[in-house]
């Protein structure tokens, strides 16, 4: 609130003078955190630093009862913030009294607490609530996806909103507790570590542990029947995959694929450099949806990957998220580039080592198989919009941006690159920009121009431009690699 002081002027400044720096105005957090693709996303005032969510979930009827526990720090003189959530509340505690609160608009909870809050101010915030995530849209749409034997939450780029209170933006990753108490016979899947898991009174209750910074969309939550595997890397990483246990056809090939984990997450270590977090895995739960995401430490895969046979270059797309989507983030969702385009060259890289296709072959096969007016050239995977967000341009032509990068700096620096960058920016976010800056200070070479035409030019790279990157310096269409057809069955890999 701004207050009008009408005293004459020199009585005015003395009360200036007299009023404590503790009095001054506080105003209310921003309803979005500032994504102009998703401006309801996320909100303003506060830096969430843990969640510790404790849940109570019935397979049967889909209901789910929570309490949210957040520890975060004020970023603002802060007189209200809002909280992106679409399950019905009881009860909001703020530093342990109770907050008033409200819902506004499709996903917005606003809590204001009896006082303000001043900048830099440890609050914990405690949220009761409970309903059905089936029954909850936002925008049109759900992220919660009922199976048979119970419900996942899955989806990009949101899908905390579905089943716990939070500040729904990749720019403010936390770590995580997750307790979940199911059915004795179900299971609870989620990131990280399993801590520990006791019964009581014809319930079971999991704990979970992600203790590395994770954003809310990476966070996960699987309940249902599973066949689990367990295991340890060479590095005593603990593993755990999970299996719906009526998968039908698509078991096998499930399998066959999520257990080769271990192999391709050593191998994208000689690619990227240490594995980034403190557990591997991957689950496959009976939905009806085809895409497959990058949950962290733990990959949600749809059935359908596999309705084909084995997909190991899916999984290796889910695991190189783990460095590239994951522990370094997006800091605007226009920034995609830095998780798809990557992931989708870890892919051509596999290829290369399986010796299926090189990418150099993969990157002709790309450029001549589009002529110059196909609309995958209008996509900007450096910036495509809200609406080609998980286009395959910004995939495809992702991947020859980098593939283009690769032949003008060479192969040492392309690697240097490649590790360098992660561990830059680990458990951070980063623009687009950024990594432009930081691929010139590796190789000492200007590459804007090179990065304004693969990413940025709403068209075809002419023939020489091409040619000079390394690219289609063959005449027509050359076969099709080996590894394009099983690359080619995962471009609807976050098609959401």
């Amino acid at each position: 609130m701004h207050r009008r002081l009408i005293a004459p002027g020199a009585l005015a400044a003395s009360l200036l003078l007299a009023i404590p720096a503790s009095a001054a105005d506080f105003t209310p957090g921003a309803p979005g955190i500032g994504d102009p693709y998703y401006p309801a996303s996320g909100n303003g005032g506060y830096d969430v630093s843990h969640y510790d969510l404790r849940l109570k979930y019935q397979p049967k009827t889909d209901l789910l009862e929570g309490t949210a526990t957040l520890n975060a720090t004020t970023t603002q003189d802060l007189s209200r913030f809002n909280l992106d959530f679409g399950l019905k509340v009881s009860e909001v505690r703020v530093n342990g009294k109770k907050a008033a609160f409200k819902k506004s608009g499709e996903q917005e909870l606003e809590i204001t607490p009896g006082a303000g809050l001043p900048k830099g101010t440890p609050i914990t915030v405690v949220v009761r609530y409970a309903g059905k995530p089936s029954e909850v849209k936002i925008n049109g749409f759900t992220a919660w996806a009922r199976t048979p034997d119970g419900g996942v939450a899955a989806q990009e780029p949101d899908s905390a909103a579905w089943w716990f209170p939070s500040n729904d933006h990749p720019l403010d990753k936390a770590t995580y507790d997750v307790s979940v108490s199911v059915p004795d016979g179900s299971q609870a899947i989620s990131n990280g570590v399993l801590q520990s898991q006791s019964s009581k009174l014809g319930w079971t209750r999991f704990n979970w542990r992600s203790n590395k910074p994770q954003a809310s969309y990476l966070t996960t939550l699987a309940v249902g029947k599973f066949d689990i595997t367990t295991d340890k890397t060479a590095d005593g990483l603990p593993v755990l995959n999970a299996y719906s246990k009526d998968l039908g056809d698509n078991a096998g090939a499930a399998r066959a694929s999520i257990e080769r984990s271990v192999e391709v997450t050593e191998w994208l270590e000689t690619v990227f450099g240490k594995y980034p977090f403190n557990a591997l895995g991957g689950y496959v739960p009976n939905v009806t949806s085809g895409f497959a995401l990058e949950t962290q430490t733990r990959p949600f895969y749809s059935p359908r990957q596999f309705a084909n046979g084995s997909n190991v270059s899916v999984v290796v797309h889910e695991l190189a998220h783990q460095w590239y989507g994951d522990s370094v983030s997006v800091d605007g969702w226009k920034d995609i580039w830095i998780n798809e385009g990557f992931a989708r060259y870890s892919q051509w890289l596999w290829s290369e080592k399986e010796g299926e296709g090189t990418a150099q072959e993969l990157a002709d096969y790309v450029y001549a198989q589009h002529p110059a007016d196909d609309p995958f050239w209008k996509v900007k995977p450096g910036d495509p919009g809200p609406d080609n967000q998980f286009d395959i341009a910004v995939y495809d032509r992702g991947a020859l941006a980098l593939q283009a990068l690769r032949n003008k700096v060479g192969e040492k620096s392309f690697s240097a690159i490649l590790k360098g960058w992660p561990k830059e920016h680990a458990y951070g976010n980063a623009k687009v920009g950024d990594f432009v800056k930081y691929a010139e200070k590796v190789s000492g070479k200007p590459l804007a121009a090179l990065f304004d035409a693969w990413l940025y030019q709403p068209s075809k790279p002419a023939a020489p431009a091409a040619a000079r990157a390394g690219v289609a310096h063959a005449a027509g269409v050359p076969a099709a690699p080996k590894s394009w057809k099983s690359i080619a069955a995962t471009n609807g890999v976050h098609g959401h």
